[in-house]
C-alpha cells in the first residue's frame, strides 16, 4: 500500500448515485479501496451484490475495448483486490423499507429488464474483487486489526446498519482504529426526501443512527470527533445536471421514452446512460431536471480529507464542518429518522409564539444571513444538550456536519473528467 493513498471501507446499498460514488472511487488515485460491504436500502443486497458485479463487468468491457482509459481508474486492478461482503438485509428493530420508489426494483432503474444486454462480471471468472462469504462485521474487523490504528476511513453511503453491528461486536476496537467516518445522511435544516422529516438512509435504520451517534453509553458509539455527517442540507446542491450530461458525454441522452442503445457508445456511457433514463424521468416529475450527487459529496469528503491518525478533526482547505446536536426519532408515525434538533437554547431561533414574519424582519436588519438556500430555517445553527451528556463537557455529543465543500461546480467537473473523461 502506497502511504499517499487513503485505506477506505465502502457501504454501500447500490441504487443510482452509489454506482456514480463508485465509479468516482474507482477512478479516485487518492483512494484504495479495501472492501466494499453491501447493506440493504435502496434495494436488496441481492440485487446490490448484481449490481457491483455489473458494474465491473461493464468497466472490464469497456477497458478491453479501449485500453488506454484503463489508467483513468486507477482502482480497478489494484495490487490488493478489494473484498466484496453482504451485510446486513434489514435495520437493527422494525420493517424494512427499500427506497425502490427512486431506484427502481434492481436499484438501477430496472436495468435487468430494460437493458438484459448489460450483464455482470462471471463471479467464478473475475479477477478483481475478493470474494468473501463471511459476514460484513467479520471482514471489517480483521482489516482494521490488520491496518495501523486511525488509517482506515469507513465511506458510509447508505444506512448506519453495518456500522452499529461493527460497533456492538467491537466498540473498543472500532473507536481505537477506524481513522474517520463520512456519512451521507439525515437532514437537518431542509426537508426530508423520503418523508417531511427524514433522508432516506436514517429514516432506512434510525436506530443503527442513534447507537452510532447518540448511544445511551457514549463509549459503546463512534468518537464524534471523527464522524462527519454529510446531510441533504450540503449534498442537494451538488447535482449532476441532464443538459449537461448530454453536452459532455451522451448526445443521444433523453430518457425513458428513448432508451439507451448500445450502438455508437462505449460500455461506460451505455451503462450509465441506461440507469440513468430511470433517473431523469423520476427527477422531471419533482420538477428537476438533475440528479443529485448525494452519495458522491460523500466520497469526495472522504478523499479530500485523510485521516490524520490522532483525535484531531480538522477538514481541509475549501471544507467546513459545524456541531450540531440533536437525537434520532425511531418509533415515530410520522417523524421516522427525523434529527430532532431543539433550538430553544439558541439565540436566533423563534420564542414560542412569535410571529415568525416578524422575527424574520428584525433577523435580517441584523444582517444574520443565511448558510444555505433553503429559506429561513437555514439561518438556526442548533446547539444544544443532549440527553445524558456529561456535565461541563458541551461538545460531548455534538456531531460534525459537513456546511461547505469546494462547490458543486468544482466537483461536477472532477466527476466528468474521472468518471467519463470529459
Amino acid at each position: 500500500m502506497s502511504t499517499a493513498r487513503i485505506p477506505v471501507i465502502i457501504d454501500t446499498d447500490p441504487g443510482v448515485d452509489d454506482i456514480v460514488a463508485l465509479l468516482f472511487a474507482l477512478s479516485s488515485p487518492e483512494l484504495e479501496i479495501l472492501a466494499i460491504t453491501l447493506s440493504f436500502g435502496n434495494t436488496d443486497v441481492g440485487s446490490s451484490r448484481q449490481n457491483v458485479l455489473k458494474l465491473y463487468g461493464v468497466l472490464e468491457k469497456h477497458f478491453q475495448a479501449f485500453p488506454t482509459e484503463q489508467a483513468r481508474y486507477a482502482n480497478f486492478i489494484p495490487e490488493r483486490k478489494p473484498i466484496l461482503v453482504t451485510g446486513r438485509a434489514g435495520p437493527l428493530d422494525g420493517a424494512v423499507h427499500h427506497a425502490q420508489y427512486f431506484h427502481g426494483n434492481d436499484g438501477l432503474g430496472d436495468i435487468r429488464t430494460r437493458h438484459p444486454e448489460i450483464q455482470a462480471i462471471d463471479s467464478d471468472k473475475q479477477g478483481y474483487l475478493q470474494l468473501s462469504d463471511k459476514s460484513a462485521v467479520d471482514v471489517c474487523l480483521g482489516l482494521l486489526n490488520e491496518f495501523p490504528a486511525r488509517q482506515i476511513s469507513y465511506i458510509a453511503l447508505g444506512p448506519l446498519t453495518n456500522l452499529s453491528q461493527l460497533l456492538q461486536r467491537d466498540a473498543c476496537l472500532v473507536r481505537r482504529r477506524v481513522g474517520m467516518v463520512f456519512s451521507m445522511g439525515g437532514a437537518l435544516d431542509v426537508p426530508g426526501n423520503t418523508s417531511p422529516s427524514a433522508e432516506y438512509n436514517y429514516f432506512a435504520d434510525p436506530y443503527a443512527v442513534h447507537d452510532v451517534l447518540t448511544p445511551t453509553d457514549p463509549d459503546k458509539g463512534f468518537p464524534l470527533d471523527r464522524f462527519f455527517m454529510l446531510p441533504l442540507d450540503i449534498t442537494t446542491p451538488h447535482e449532476l445536471p441532464f443538459k449537461e450530461y448530454i453536452r459532455r458525454v451522451d448526445e443521444q441522452f433523453v430518457g425513458l421514452q428513448s432508451p439507451s442503445s448500445g450502438a455508437g457508445k462505449t460500455p461506460l456511457v451505455h451503462f450509465t446512460s441506461s440507469f440513468l433514463e430511470h433517473t431523469r424521468s423520476t427527477m422531471l416529475q419533482f420538477g428537476k431536471d438533475a440528479m443529485e450527487l448525494h452519495d458522491i459529496v460523500a466520497v469526495w469528503c472522504a478523499l479530500a480529507n485523510p485521516p490524520r491518525g490522532d483525535d484531531k478533526a480538522v477538514l481541509s482547505a475549501g471544507w467546513t464542518a459545524k456541531k450540531r446536536k440533536f437525537q434520532v426519532e425511531r418509533t415515530g408515525e410520522l417523524t421516522r429518522g427525523m434529527l430532532v434538533v431543539d433550538r430553544r437554547e439558541d439565540e436566533s431561533a423563534y420564542a414560542p409564539g412569535a410571529n415568525r414574519a416578524m422575527v424574520q424582519e428584525e433577523l435580517d436588519k441584523q444582517s444574520l444571513k443565511h448558510e444555505t438556500s433553503g429559506g429561513e430555517f437555514s439561518a438556526v445553527p442548533a446547539e444544544v444538550d443532549v440527553e445524558n451528556a456529561p456535565v461541563g463537557n458541551e461538545d460531548v455529543s455534538a456531531v460534525f456536519c459537513v456546511s461547505k465543500t469546494p462547490g458543486p461546480k468544482v466537483l461536477l467537473d472532477l466527476l466528468f473528467k474521472r468518471v467519463w473523461g470529459v
